[in-house]
């Protein structure tokens, strides 16, 4: 069948897909484009299912803030490679979803996969970025944030992100902090947020690494609690050292600024992913040998 040229252009800036794609869905569907925009998405959902089982730990973190509302959102949206997460047409899906978190404030991912867009649904919508760009799409999380405090907002580049939440200070201070959370990961606010489990485990390692030392019990214990408390220091907010005055401690300029952390949401791409590591010249090889 003779597939007209402009037949093809108006599905490709319908759908987004590929020119040959658009052409094999006409044809496929013998010219009827309403036929073929299904027959894309159906292809779409094919193509998102073979390669869902693909690592995607690249992507992006993007914030958006509502100061009338005071309601802030932290997203990730995962790519497989950081190429794809550059990509601007996965930037744009990525601050569609922001907008839409901002403005509905879904339940869940799911509820969020659920969501329209301009009359289609946001999964539908990943299912064609997908078609588009040829690699597994994850949204993988996302956090809302209501407070009618100081929240101070800070994206490192694309990879990380943070949401804190002030009691007092101002925002300028609550930016300060948040970039405080995006250069030193502090896992807890305070020193009494730390779980009793992990500080018995951390003594008791600690405990063992000065076991050999030739010093009084009375001694080592006090060496074991000195080194618990560095690295309580070093896991919370208040108790690290202040990146903009290394002579301060958090907890210090909080005070001076009358300022109280009540919380924050710290995300950095692909944490937690276990990345499959590749040799990508022993690949090409293997491709090589299996088509001679």
């Amino acid at each position: 069948m003779d597939i007209k040229p402009a037949l093809v252009k108006e599905l490709r800036e319908r759908t987004g897909a590929g020119m040959m794609e658009c052409k094999k869905a006409l044809v496929e569907t013998s010219g009827d484009i309403d036929a073929a925009a299904e027959w894309l998405r159906k292809a779409g959902a094919a193509k998102a299912d073979k390669k869902a089982s693909r690592v995607a730990a690249e992507g992006r973190i993007a914030i958006r803030s509502d100061e009338k509302t005071g309601r802030h959102v932290v997203l990730e949206v995962n790519s497989e490679t950081d190429f794809v997460a550059k990509d601007d047409n996965f930037r744009a899906f990525v601050d569609q979803l922001a907008d839409v978190i901002l403005a509905e404030r879904p339940a869940s991912v799911e509820a969020l996969m659920k969501s329209s867009v301009g009359g289609t649904s946001v999964e539908d919508l990943r299912l064609a970025l997908v078609t588009k760009v040829g690699e597994n799409i994850s949204v993988r999380r996302f956090d809302v944030v209501e407070s009618r405090g100081n929240v101070g907002t800070y994206v490192h580049g694309t990879r990380i992100g943070v949401l804190v939440d002030l009691d007092g200070g101002d925002l300028a201070f609550a930016r300060d902090i948040a970039m405080q959370i995006a250069s030193l990961a502090p896992r807890y606010v305070a020193g009494d947020d730390v779980p009793k489990e992990l500080l018995d485990k951390e003594r008791e390692i600690i405990a063992a690494q000065t076991a050999e030392e030739k010093k009084p019990p009375e001694i080592l214990a006090k060496m074991v609690e000195g080194k618990l408390r560095k690295f309580v220091d070093e896991i919370t907010l208040t108790g690290q050292t202040f990146v903009k005055d290394d002579k301060k401690r958090v907890r210090d300029v909080l005070a001076q600024h009358k300022a109280k952390v009540k919380g924050f949401r710290r995300y950095e791409v692909g944490e937690g992913i276990e990345k499959k590591s590749s040799d990508f010249v022993k690949e090409v090889m293997a491709q090589a040998s299996q088509t001679r």
